[in-house]
């Protein structure tokens, strides 16, 4: 990894040296925040603790690195495509036999000064994702119609959060704000899409009494995702590590939560219901605890049917072709990579869309319904660029016949 950064930093250096050609400090501030990177990451490979699991550390490691690479890469991206042209322009010297001493025409300053300017841009929004963006709460609504609710839940509202990651958390003022937010929604019905914890159920400790607060008059009810069975760290016996995952169980019922484990729920309202359905972390390439059959196996196929799911591959790998029609899915996971770009109508894009094809917002697929929350925390990185914290509001109407 030294190696490649190393490459990586020389290429990109050709910029500085040909932008601040005169500039010996601001090419030796360069050497010295590469350095400091390298470091950084021996100190963090060498510390690392598996039984204990990711640190903040270990956060501040990807910061770095993130703060270092990404505008790095966009130096590369135009440096190279200006040595394509230097190369191209090179060989038909020599084609055209009108080519100077050396092989390669010069660097242009004005490329160089591009490149660093457009690098410069994540660079602004890594540091602002750190320090600002990561706890920057956004409410995203959605209005969704069925031609069979039942008349009686028309209107109904779903408030979701997902990706909760509790053992990232170091500002109690902000998730203060970001509990009373959801709050404000008033919802009927709060679903959680799973991933309460990084790694152990006792990062919850402190903020049990913050999560207590939330309220629903239909209900609060929970999933598991992949971190919440404690399989990221090292534990010293299978009992310890059993046991750290019922102390988790007990956490959901403190904060009120109704943790479904692959079943289902009804939700009555007068003479008619709809059912309820929560799985266990299915993903493709992650754990597969998830078990559709057993949790809707007391279901009719009639039935409107609303399911939480953490991963979104769920849904391609099964959920969307499920011998009982499931209206709407609900997940997480992919917390959008924390680092993208979204402008309503014009972009949506984000590294872990070469992932996951369904990764943030709302899809519609073979009339089924499924929603990527962009998630409540953070995890690893320690800030969010571009893809802001979400609260999802779902109204569900009935659609006119």
């Amino acid at each position: 990894m030294i190696l490649i950064l190393f490459l990586i930093d020389l290429y990109a250096f050709q910029a500085f040296k040909v932008a601040f050609k005169e500039y010996f400090n601001i090419k030796l501030v360069y050497w010295l925040f590469s350095a400091t990177v390298w470091v950084f990451i021996f100190y963090v490979f060498l510390k690392f603790d598996r039984s204990s699991g990711p640190s903040q550390q270990f956060g501040w490691f990807f910061t770095f690195l993130v703060l270092s690479l990404v505008p790095k890469l966009i130096i590369l991206a135009v440096l190279f495509s200006e040595d394509l042209i230097r190369l191209l322009a090179g060989f038909w010297g020599l084609i055209s036999n009108t080519s100077s001493d050396e092989f390669l025409p010069d660097r242009r300053k004005f490329v160089s000064q591009t490149a660093l300017v457009l690098s410069a841009l994540p660079f602004i929004g890594v540091l602002h994702g750190v320090f600002f963006g990561k706890y920057r709460f956004r409410v995203l609504k959605h209005t969704l119609e069925f031609d069979d609710l039942p008349e009686s839940f028309d209107g109904l509202t779903i408030t979701q959060i997902s990706d909760i990651h509790s053992g990232s958390f170091d500002n109690a003022e902000k998730i203060e704000y970001a509990v009373n937010l959801v709050n404000e929604q008033q919802s009927d019905l709060l679903l959680f899409t799973g991933d309460l914890v990084n790694n152990r159920s006792d990062e919850m400790d402190p903020w049990i009494e913050t999560f207590a607060k939330l309220k629903a008059p239909m209900g609060k009810f929970s999933i598991l995702g992949n971190h919440d069975y404690g399989d990221y760290v090292e534990w010293p016996t299978e009992e310890a590590k059993q046991a750290n995952l019922e102390k988790l169980y007990e956490v959901h019922k403190k904060i009120g939560f109704n943790l479904l484990l692959n079943e289902n729920v009804r939700l009555q309202k007068g003479q008619s219901h709809i059912d309820l359905i929560g799985v266990e972390n299915w993903g493709k390439g992650f754990a597969q605890h998830g078990d559709l059959k057993k949790a809707t196996e007391n279901l009719s196929n009639e039935s409107f049917k609303i399911l939480m799911s953490h991963d979104p591959s769920h849904f391609d790998e099964e959920i969307k072709k499920f011998g009982k029609f499931i209206h709407l899915t609900l997940s997480g996971h992919t917390h959008g990579m924390q680092f993208g770009i979204e402008i309503p109508g014009f972009i949506k894009w984000s590294p872990v869309s070469l992932r996951y094809k369904k990764w943030a917002g709302m899809y519609q697929e073979l009339g089924r319904y499924l929603h990527v929350n962009r998630g409540f925390g953070f995890l690893a990185f320690p800030g969010r660029a571009g893809i802001w914290p979400e609260i999802t509001v779902i109204t569900l109407k009935r659609e006119p016949s």
